[in-house]
């Protein structure tokens, strides 16, 4: 789906494909489409930030001020991961894999 597969390379971490190359789906199906994906990534790094939260307080007992500096490091390393998986998600929340229309890209 994305040009680099390593979401970590910053300048291009949000460049993808104009199709699929398996069954020829246009990702960028309407203009602005995956501004949606916002959403989804703001459920996925909160969740993240109650992840780290629980385990460097609970956990690793390291004290609030502590695990507050932990959720910001972590979420400022996983931001890239987070935005790409939220753009997966929701483009799978509108479109469904057909395996018809794969095979007949691959006849062609």
């Amino acid at each position: 789906m994305y040009v680099n597969s390593n979401p970590f390379v910053i300048s291009e971490t949000m460049k993808m494909h104009d199709h699929c190359r398996t069954c020829g789906l246009k990702y960028k199906i309407e203009p602005n489409f995956f501004f949606g994906a916002m959403y989804v990534s703001y459920a996925l790094a909160v969740a993240c930030g109650v992840a780290i939260f629980i385990i460097s307080f609970f956990f690793l007992k390291i004290g609030i001020l502590n695990s507050f500096i932990a959720i910001l490091v972590g979420l400022l390393f996983l931001m890239p991961w987070v935005a790409r998986v939220a753009r997966n998600i929701y483009i799978n929340m509108f479109v469904k894999y057909d395996p018809s229309a794969a095979s007949e890209q691959r006849n062609d």
